[in-house]
């Protein structure tokens, strides 16, 4: 087997669980924002809705089509819209509280504390390429008691890059000090972390947590974190 020395994650939805989180602060914001009596009588649908949205904006700004001050308040706006509610100022109050309450909720998936410690007791060197903002990222790897185990973080902001760019990923690899030879990319995203790595030249890990067929072939699948201790 190849040896490895630095292991490069994703963070949300590979070890931190966005749509659990999300579904928690979104359900605050039902509550605290009485959406109910404005009209929108199903949270499920409300935060599906979010959801969908979110994914929609976070690809098109990943492609450039939008500044990041439109992703974060234009996901709560559309979702609003869906339901009638075509009030911007209420959009992004509800935006600036989503934005400052999820960074606060813990929900890992299952096995992330053994495995990152697992991984950090066998010498390997754990880093992070996320396409989050700086200060969300490290205020979830706070409170969900992970910052202790991660030497870089890679951002967007910080790298003025975002996965699948190549760019990200060689910054990363100038910064943490690794070469691509020597380093591999843990993420759940097909085109976005695995394609992305590879086309960087790096291994990856694809962790389908929702058991996707994927349209490309990782160097290795798993379907949980647990699995990973199996490859290092």
């Amino acid at each position: 087997m190849k040896q490895y020395q630095y292991l490069f994650f994703d963070l949300d939805h590979t070890l931190w669980d966005f749509d659990t989180n999300a579904r928690q602060t979104l359900a605050h914001l039902y509550e605290e924002y009485t959406l109910e009596a404005k009209g929108v009588t199903d949270f499920a649908q409300f935060y599906r809705q979010y959801m969908a949205h979110n994914d929609k904006l976070w690809e098109r700004y990943r492609n450039g089509f939008i500044k990041v001050d439109e992703l974060r308040w234009k996901r709560m706006w559309h979702t609003l819209l869906d339901f009638k509610i075509g009030d911007d100022k209420l959009a992004r109050r509800m935006s600036d509280t989503f934005l400052e309450l999820l960074p606060t909720r813990r929900a890992v998936f299952p096995h992330t504390i053994e495995l990152l410690s697992y991984l950090r007791d066998k010498g390997y060197q754990l880093h992070l390429i996320t396409n989050g903002f700086e200060k969300t990222q490290r205020s979830k790897l706070k409170y969900a008691g992970l910052d202790g185990f991660f030497g870089k973080m890679i951002t967007s902001e910080g790298s003025n890059s975002l996965k699948p760019h190549r760019e990200i990923f060689d910054y990363a690899l100038q910064e943490s000090g690794a070469t691509a030879a020597t380093s591999i990319m843990i993420g759940d995203n097909i085109e976005v972390d695995i394609i992305g790595a590879s086309n960087a030249g790096i291994d990856q890990v694809f962790v389908n947590h929702l058991n996707e067929v994927p349209t490309f072939r990782p160097t290795y699948t798993v379907s949980n974190l647990k699995e990973m201790e199996l490859i290092f």
